[in-house]
Formats: structure tokens, sequence, C-alpha cells
């Protein structure tokens, strides 16, 4: 579907039923949208013009998935205290610190009030609303427990963006060391080895093997260092551009990241309390289990489970139950495997999984904390053997001559 078209800000001028002058700012998606509106209010209208933009204009604050978690909430919060849904729109938008989000949420209160249910205002925005989000606000509406299904669409947001969160600082830090380690010994390369270097011409002894390979190094980078930055960005291009047009490298590297020490063992839980909460949201909100996979498999976060989850979905269509699907797929751990049984024999599916997701959260943050506790020994090691390496080297020739000379 379509995205939402952009709302326009339009200045005007006129008199109401009463001949009164009047005037201000309305926002619409076309000129002819804000003049029928206006007519529809009982305004006369005499200057209508778009509102010019400021030659300096403040930038645009993009939306996170962070926005729409807390307006979730919020929204659940306002509808559980008998907030009507537009009122609800307008109290939330009006005191959003995010321009872009406080524009996004008009939108969608415009829509409601021309007719649209809050689930097709919602799907006019994929950009922000996944189909996940929309097919619960649908169920919620329909059933009559809006309130109920928006709360819990909220925790799960709150969830996944904690979950998001600790996995991003996981992978973060390992990188930033190995950016951190190549910039300062780059920098060493560049403009620290070349002052030793001379010095040590001007003495005009034989340098030892180790200091003379790392001058080398130095003459080298001095000369072709553009080319060091040309494959560094053609490198980050290329990864970029295959991430997000290639399903091969995808499914390639997510495959390659569980593999991983530590790191994949993370990924591996994480993917696994997704797929626990995000069916358990929808088990709650008593979407068919077959229907219920499909927005599942786009949920775990990596194309390996996202296959084994689209691959449990067939076995599930054809009569198959849920546990013995995942035991064919050979991905999920026992533990994970009983409690779904002990739902789907008790009735309680949504209880099992989101305890499963529970567990899991606690162990993905647990071994967070165990990789930031490992990766300090990591990091005083690969900076000590690059740049003590490079000291070492360029004080060799000193203690060489200071021997020569006692």
């Amino acid at each position: 579907m379509a995205e939402q078209a952009e709302q326009i800000d339009f200045v005007w001028a006129g008199t109401d039923k009463a001949k009164k002058k009047a005037g201000g700012i309305i926002s619409a998606k076309s000129e002819a949208i804000a003049k029928a509106e206006l007519r529809r209010q009982g305004y006369r209208i005499i200057k209508f013009k778009k509102k010019p933009k400021p030659l300096f204009s403040a930038k645009v604050q993009a939306i996170t998935p962070g926005d729409i978690a807390v307006f979730s909430r919020q929204l659940a919060t306002m509808l559980k205290a008998g907030v009507p849904l537009v009122q609800s729109f307008d109290i939330v938008g009006k005191g959003h610190d995010n321009a872009s989000m406080e524009k996004l949420l008009m939108g969608i209160k415009a829509d409601i009030e021309g007719g649209d249910t809050l689930a097709q205002a919602l799907k006019k925005n994929p950009l922000y609303f996944d189909e996940l989000t929309c097919n619960l606000v649908d169920a919620g509406e329909q059933a009559g427990v809006l309130e109920t299904l928006l709360d819990k669409i909220a925790t799960y947001k709150e969830k996944t963006e904690s979950m998001k969160k600790k996995i991003k600082k996981a992978l973060t830090y390992p990188i930033a060391v190995v950016v951190v380690a190549f910039i300062v010994t780059t920098i060493l390369l560049i403009f620290v080895v070349p002052v030793f270097s001379d010095m040590f011409k001007s003495f005009g002894a034989d340098l030892p093997a180790f200091t003379k390979m790392v001058v080398a190094m130095s003459e080298w980078m001095q000369a072709w260092w553009y080319i060091v930055v040309g494959i560094v960005v053609a490198i980050v291009y290329t990864f970029g551009y295959f991430k997000k047009r290639s399903r091969a490298f995808n499914h390639f590297l997510d495959k390659t990241l569980l593999k991983l020490p530590v790191v994949g063992m993370i990924l591996h839980k994480s993917a696994i309390a997704r797929f626990a909460r995000t069916l358990a949201t929808m088990s709650a909100a008593g979407v068919p289990l077959v229907e219920a996979l499909e927005s599942v498999a786009g949920a775990c976060g990596n194309i390996i489970y996202t296959e084994a989850v689209l691959k449990m979905r067939e076995e599930v269509s054809t009569g198959q139950r849920l546990q013995v699907a995942m035991q064919q797929v050979d991905l999920w751990p026992n533990m994970v495997i009983q409690m779904v049984a002990i739902g789907e024999e008790s009735g309680s599916m949504d209880s099992m999984l989101l305890k499963v997701a529970d567990f899991f959260d606690e162990e993905v943050d647990n071994l967070v904390d165990n990789l930031s506790s490992l990766m300090e020994p990591f990091i005083m090691v690969v900076l000590g053997i690059l740049v003590g390496g490079l000291i070492v080297a360029m004080y060799l020739p000193i203690f060489k001559m200071g021997a020569a000379i006692k």
C-alpha cells in the first residue's frame, strides 16, 4: 500500500458565518481538500496560499521505532482512561517533541475523522506501522477490545526495541574497537613514524629488521594512503549495496553471524525471544496460527529463523501441530519445543510463549554483559600490540645504539 501523502500547510483569510474576519493555517493533502474543509466549517475564503517555508528551516527529525513504541503506550493509556480515539490523537500528537511524529499523528487523526478505522489509517503509513501492528489493531477493533490490544502492542514494541538496543550494543562494541585501532595505527604510521625515520637516517646506522618493516609500512602509507581510503570506502559501499539488494548475501551474512562465538549465541537467543514474544502477542489477540506465523517470520530479525518459521507455517497449514513442525526444523532448543507443547495441550500458548520470551531476554542480557567484560581485556591486547609494537619498533635502534656506546 502506498505511503500516506504528505500534509501541506496553507495560510488563509476570510470571514465566518457571522461575517467576522477569520484566518489562520490549515494542513491538508492538497489545496482542494483544504478549501473544501474550510467551506464545510462555514468560512468564506478571501485569501488562500501555500505557507512559505522559512529560509533557514530546522533539520527534519526522523521518526524512530522508539517513537512508535512510545506512541503505542500513550494511545493505549489514553483509551484505557476512556479518552475518545480522535481526542487521544490530539493530546498525544500536539504534545510530541518530534515535529515529524506530530505531523504523522495529525495525518492519521484526519483519516479517522474522514471515516477510516484506526487499522486502515495506520496501513496508509507502512514505513512506520508494520503488518503485525495493523493486523492486531484490526483484530482489536473488530472484537471491541482495542485498548487491550494496543496495550499488548505497546508492551511488545517496548520489549522489541529493548532487545534491538542490546544487540546493537553487543555488535557495536567490537566494531568500534577495530575502527579505533585502525585509525590510531594509521595516524602513527603517517605522522609519527616518519619523524623517527628521518632521525634514524641522520645516524646512518643499520636498523633492526622490525624497525625496517615498520618504516617501510609508513612510507607505503604516506605514498598510497588514498588507496587504503578507497578500499575502505569501496568495502563499506559494497557491503551496504548487497545488504539492501541481495537475499543470498543476507542469508550468508546471517548464517555467518550465528556461527560467531558469543555474538552468535546472542543472535540465536534474541531471535528465539522475538519469535516467542511476537507469536504470544498474536495468539493472545486470537489470530489464527497459520496467519500469525506469517507475521512472526518477518519479526525474527534473522533470515535463517525467518525461513524456518515459514517452513513451520507450511507444515502447520497441512494440519501438523506446531511442536512437531518445530522439531522438524531442527533449530529450536528442546526447552522451547516443550513449552510450546505444554501450551498447545493446556490451551495457554500465549502465556507459555511469554515465559519463553522473558527467559531468553534475560539470557541475552547476561550474554551482552559477559561480552562487554570479555571485550575490555581484548581492547587492551589489540591496542597494546598495535600501538606498543610501533613504539617498540621506533625505540629499538635507540636501545641498540645505547648498548653500542656502552
